[in-house]
């Protein structure tokens, strides 16, 4: 049984690195498309590595494209999104996980619909309300509809992790003269710091990714960089060499916190699924 046990682990361990390799194989080829040159980007038969090292596609990004100044903006909008969704999330999820009243389960409930609806059939209602408040093309508005549209995802990781504290915590604080604040910021955020760091994660790069929103609510001022580099693909004309060094450009800090935060992120999530 021993015997069999290890066979199955490695058979695993294979499958795991094989299926690894598949999912990064059009990643690598996007790498390499970027340090092709344009003529050979394009050519036909495709070769898979560049035969010529060149840095002709990051040169005609920055050329063509405001490429700084939409990273920014797509920064500027993701970081500023997720912290606030973060806190008002993590405060509202502990409010209807303690509260123990009957509208909590509605509430739970309220929030995993809200949490389903697809971003692409609110996007004309929200246009419609940024321009009524003039503002629209700024980034205050990416910020608070990001906040808005990612905080169901906070409530629902964080509510998780409320669940797995015992309510003792909390009537031990309340005993020793804390409020419901002091006792939120001293003895339930420190223990639930993994669920902080899973949510924080998963929500700066949906806000980061985000396309359609950045696309409908900004023209000029606050565009972002996934909007910037889809300017490079139009009905006449297709330049695939600075769009691959956009995405390598665009993507590669993602990989680089996704890898430095992996144990935050598999810590968080092992952490949610256990209750004591």
């Amino acid at each position: 049984m021993k015997r069999k046990g290890e066979l199955l682990k490695r058979l695993g361990i294979i499958i795991s690195v094989i299926l690894t390799v598949f999912w990064l194989i059009p990643y690598i080829y996007v790498i390499c498309c970027s340090f092709k040159p344009g003529a050979e980007v394009i050519a036909v038969p495709p070769k898979f590595f560049p035969e010529v090292f060149s840095v002709e596609n990051f040169t005609g990004l920055f050329e063509r494209m405001d490429a700084l100044h939409f990273l920014i903006n797509s920064l500027t909008a993701a970081v500023c999104s997720t912290v606030i969704a973060l806190i008002l999330g993590s405060l509202a999820a502990y409010a209807i996980q303690r509260s123990g009243a009957r509208l909590s389960i509605v509430l739970i409930v309220l929030i995993l619909c809200l949490k389903m609806i697809p971003t692409s059939s609110i996007v004309v209602p929200i246009y419609e309300l940024i321009c009524d408040l003039g503002l629209y093309d700024t980034q205050i508005a990416l910020i608070i509809v990001y906040a808005a549209v990612n905080m169901p995802f906070v409530m629902w990781t964080m509510l998780s992790f409320y669940e797995g504290i015992p309510t003792t915590l909390d009537e031990a604080a309340y005993v020793d003269g804390a409020s419901s604040l002091q006792t939120f910021g001293r003895v339930i955020l420190p223990i639930c710091t993994p669920g902080l760091a899973t949510a924080f994660i998963f929500t700066l790069f949906l806000a980061w990714n985000d396309f359609l929103l950045a696309l409908l609510l900004t023209s000029t001022n606050a565009k972002t960089f996934t909007v910037g580099l889809a300017g490079f693909l139009s009905a006449y004309n297709l330049d695939l060499g600075p769009m691959c060094a956009g995405a390598f450009l665009f993507s590669f800090p993602v990989m680089i916190i996704s890898l430095a935060a992996q144990r935050y992120i598999v810590q968080g999530m092992t952490a949610g699924a256990v209750k004591g």
